[in-house]
């Protein structure tokens, strides 16, 4: 549905408030020009307001949807303007931002990659070493997130994530030199620390610079080079496992090396290339800072506040919002995280030898790979992101319990549902993440919220490292496929829950009366809790 459909007579009874409330919230940005014309023969009828603030065509029915493709014309904004300036941006800071990711889950997963070519045979590691080596990077991760992006926020985006990638590139390879189990946990901690700042920064980072309805099909862009980081990095692993011996160093030892050394040589890059704000843009021209800055002050509505405010911060922690994006992203990382690390190791219970197995991982994530892209085009295109979450996360719970039913069949047949779960997996991810930023107001509350959700979901990460164990690869890891299907299982209601929740909140938004509204929209830093926003189902 369309995140605000109202009835025309109490949008009418709105927009009137609206237009005084809206003159006297603060906000770092110009105002919306809320005043209209008188209709005028020449000038046509005159502008009418939805309840978030921008502007619709004159037909009363149009008054009150926030859907953008539907109501009438963005004030001021010139088609091919708006075209050419995405297109800008895009080419400024997606193709960017999507090769550090893929660097960056190449360097969280490819200890897996490790696994098979002998660093537990070579560190004399037990399986519950390994089992600790994979979870204790989450628990870095989630530790530091949340000031990672407070950090994020103060310094922006460009010095910030140039700094974290030169400290985890450099960890990655210089893991190449631990000699113990010991040794292996401190670098897998550290790197944890130095990773969490770039998935939440760069889904923060789209929060700003796209409009809601653009943002699915970006984090579908850049989510998508994780699977693309499995094929890569399965087949790379490969390659890379031959130089076995070259330089009197192992296989593993050239992964962590030759994988980690990419990111180091894009920090310079990176440095000089990603832009921090719409604002600060220096390959803007101002016609197009301004241009960016209005259509994304219409898309937010009332929600302009752009300022740091430490009142936004405490309001993260008092939404109930962040709390059940919180446990459904956990329900998701928990089999997505378990799902990237233990793939090769899954595989070589079909009976695969350590080579081929590498190369193996790579057709699962080519498919979830197309198929991320589709549901996130979809999902803006339909603007919908509560069915784009619920549908994947039902799929991935089908995959692994033909996981489980289908352990005794056919190599073929147990990889066909390998895959399933894989599309299932990932996904799920780019609704996920475009939703919470979609319904969650305001730069330094959306930023911290961002941070939290995501540092409490990767917990599922530490989880994941868990669930499957050594001693279960002879049952065909029964117990870890169980659990996954369980945690999407109890994420499809949660989805359904949520889902419903929003749109109560909307319909109770669009019932209430002039004196009600303007009651409600008192006050300062309101975020989306004023009551002209309307929430993305």
């Amino acid at each position: 549905m369309n995140p605000n459909d109202s009835s025309p007579s109490t949008s009418i009874r709105q927009d009137n408030v609206l237009r005084q409330t809206l003159s006297n919230t603060p906000s770092d940005h110009a105002s919306i020009t809320t005043t209209a014309h008188k209709d005028d023969p020449e000038k046509g009828p005159s502008p009418r307001y939805s309840a978030n603030g921008m502007v619709v065509d004159g037909h009363p029915d149009q008054l009150g949807s926030s859907d953008q493709s539907q109501g009438g014309r963005k004030e001021e904004l010139e088609p091919d303007a708006v075209k050419k300036l995405k297109a800008k941006i895009d080419r400024r800071l997606v193709p960017l931002v999507s090769v550090l990711y893929l660097c960056s889950f190449l360097d969280r997963v490819n200890i897996g990659n490790a696994k098979v070519a002998g660093i537990a045979q070579d560190l004399n590691l037990t399986p519950s070493e390994y089992n600790w080596a994979l979870s204790i990077f989450f628990i870095g991760y989630v530790l530091f997130e949340v000031p990672s992006n407070i950090c994020l926020k103060l310094v922006g985006p460009r010095i910030w994530i140039s700094t974290v990638m030169v400290i985890w590139g450099g960890i990655m390879m210089a893991m190449a030199a631990v000699t113990n189990a010991t040794g292996l946990l401190v670098a897998r901690f550290f790197l944890g620390v130095a990773e969490c700042g770039l998935f939440p920064g760069v889904v923060y980072l789209f929060s700003v610079w796209y409009t809601r309805d653009e943002q699915a099909l970006r984090n579908g862009i850049f989510f998508s080079t994780a699977t693309m980081a499995g094929a890569f990095g399965g087949i790379l692993a490969y390659g890379i496992a031959r130089m076995e011996g070259v330089g009197g160093l192992h296989g593993w030892q050239w992964i962590f090396i030759l994988e980690g050394l990419p990111t180091v040589l894009l920090t310079l890059v990176v440095f000089c290339w990603l832009p921090d704000f719409p604002e600060t843009a220096q390959f803007l021209t101002p016609e197009e800072k301004e241009l960016a800055i209005t259509r994304l002050r219409i898309d937010a509505g009332p929600a302009t506040e752009t300022h740091f405010s430490w009142r936004q911060c405490r309001m993260a922690f008092t939404d109930w919002k962040v709390y059940m994006h919180m446990i459904m992203y956990i329900c998701s990382t928990i089999p997505l995280y378990s799902f990237a690390l233990f793939l090769p190791s899954i595989i070589t219970a079909f009976d695969f030898d350590p080579l081929t197995t590498q190369v193996m991982t790579a057709p699962a994530y080519a498919v979830a790979c197309v198929a991320t892209l589709l549901c996130a085009i979809s999902s803006d295109r339909t603007k919908e992101r509560g069915l784009h979450f619920a549908v994947p996360a039902f799929v991935a719970c089908i995959g692994y319990v033909l996981l489980i039913v289908t352990r005794e069949s056919s190599t073929g047949v147990r990889y066909i549902s390998l895959t399933i779960a894989a599309i299932g997996n990932f996904c799920a991810v780019p609704p996920m993440v475009s939703w919470f930023t979609s319904n969650i107001g305001g730069h330094t509350k959306r930023s911290v919220a961002t941070g939290a959700i995501i540092s409490f979901g990767n917990i599922g990460g530490g989880i994941g490292g868990q669930i499957y164990r050594a001693n279960d690869a002879a049952n065909g890891y029964v117990r870890g496929h169980t659990i996954c299907a369980s945690s999407y299982g109890i994420l499809f209601v949660l989805i359904l829950i949520t889902k419903w929740l929003y749109t109560r909140e909307n319909n109770r938004r669009d019932r209430l009366t002039p004196e009600q509204f303007a009651k409600e929209a008192e006050g300062e830093d309101l975020c989306d809790l004023h009551p002209a926003w309307r929430y993305w189902t």
